[in-house]
């Protein structure tokens, strides 16, 4: 079988969880593929881009076809009937000889499309479908911001964030404070949960944030990735796993531990300074580990420990992001960056010349530009 591009992407999504542990047979029921359609693309040989070939449509007759108007108008009526039910009821009353993967695969596409014909009426009913896939010990974890809005705005500072990671076997949270979102900030914030949690993880699950993904492209395209992310993921070892587009629930995991954060560390209190934040956050992080999650039953901390010492050791040296912006030298030998002016040798650069500025979280650096990204040093 050749997938399309869009089900080639989706069931690529899967490497690091089977590389972890999880079975093909697993997968396939999943993803609604068959285990040997698995089995060829998530071997270590198996295409690197989605398939150039398409599929043979219309080639053959499938035999979910008879059934088609049947389940349709099911859907019709219910449109949040389950795959299960629809496949005893087909062979219960009309013979259907077919898996139910058939139908499960089937009704991916039938489901939402009847749901959009039928407008409005359903859409409640079917927002609220999902199936939670849970994942082995260090496989994945999630990351996700939080706007904290203005809760130090008393103290001068105008706009504070709340950077989350979750384990997504344990549920194990870190959370820290920030006053910034841009690229540096976002990647020295992972540096921080991976010497928090001892480890880094086999795949980290994203929105698609800029400082991820370069640009935003249509379902089914192949998503393109910011240089610094690719860089920073291959040098901790974890895959990147941006969200398909139009897939709100892939990262529930962070998400509520976002507003728990809110509701159980910020709610009701008064800050003075992100470092009281921080403290805030590390005297409340005990009394969450210890308790029982709903989910899985299991106490926190009991679980993270199974998931920590399946996380890969983080390298001995970081790799430190930089956020780069192109800048044009002023006549007075002046770069302007962020309301602060930066003087470099005049000597070495000409009025009206750009440079490249790349900021990381503690410095600033002004580099000359240069066709392989490696400019050399005109002021720190």
């Amino acid at each position: 079988m050749i997938l399309d591009p869009e089900s080639w992407m989706d069931l690529r999504r899967f490497r690091a969880l089977h590389a972890s542990g999880v079975s093909i047979a697993e997968i396939a029921r999943e993803t609604g593929h068959h285990w040997r359609t698995v089995k060829k693309y998530l071997a270590e040989d198996g295409p690197s881009v989605p398939p150039a070939a398409p599929a043979r449509v219309g080639t053959q007759p499938r035999v979910i076809d008879p059934f088609v108007a049947v389940i349709e108008a099911w859907l019709r009526a219910d449109v949040s009937l389950r795959g299960s039910v629809i496949h005893e009821r087909l062979v219960a009353e009309y013979g259907f000889t077919g898996s139910y993967q058939r139908v499960k695969m089937f009704l991916a596409e039938a489901r939402p499309r009847v749901a959009f014909e039928l407008a409005g009426e359903v859409d409640d009913r079917l927002s609220g479908l999902h199936r939670r896939f849970e994942v082995v010990p260090g496989a994945q974890a999630q990351v996700d911001w939080g706007d904290e809005g203005s809760i130090l705005a008393h103290v001068g500072i105008g706009k504070v964030y709340s950077f989350h990671m979750t384990l997504s076997f344990s549920r194990d949270p870190f959370s820290c404070f920030t006053t910034s979102t841009d690229m540096a900030t976002f990647w020295a914030c992972h540096r921080a949960a991976f010497s928090h949690f001892g480890g880094c993880p086999g795949s980290i699950v994203y929105d698609r944030t800029k400082t991820v993904i370069k640009r935003h492209v249509a379902p089914g395209m192949a998503v393109p990735l910011h240089q610094e992310a690719v860089a920073f993921a291959e040098h901790y070892g974890f895959v990147i796993d941006p969200l398909a587009a139009y897939r709100p629930t892939g990262k529930g995991r962070v998400e509520r531990q976002v507003l728990i954060v809110r509701e159980h560390v910020l709610a009701g209190r008064s800050f003075d300074s992100i470092a009281g934040l921080d403290a805030a956050f590390a005297t409340w992080l005990p009394i969450r580990r210890a308790q029982t999650h709903r989910t899985h039953g299991q106490i926190i901390a009991v679980r993270a420990d199974i998931d920590r010492a399946a996380l890969t050791a983080p390298p001995s040296a970081p790799y430190l992001v930089t956020d780069r912006h192109l800048r044009r030298v002023g006549k007075d030998c002046l770069v302007s960056f962020e309301a602060s002016l930066y003087s470099v040798p005049a000597t070495a650069i000409r009025a009206g010349q750009r440079v490249e500025v790349r900021a990381d979280i503690d410095t600033v650096a002004i580099h000359a530009v240069s066709t392989d990204g490696a400019g050399r040093v005109l002021a720190r």
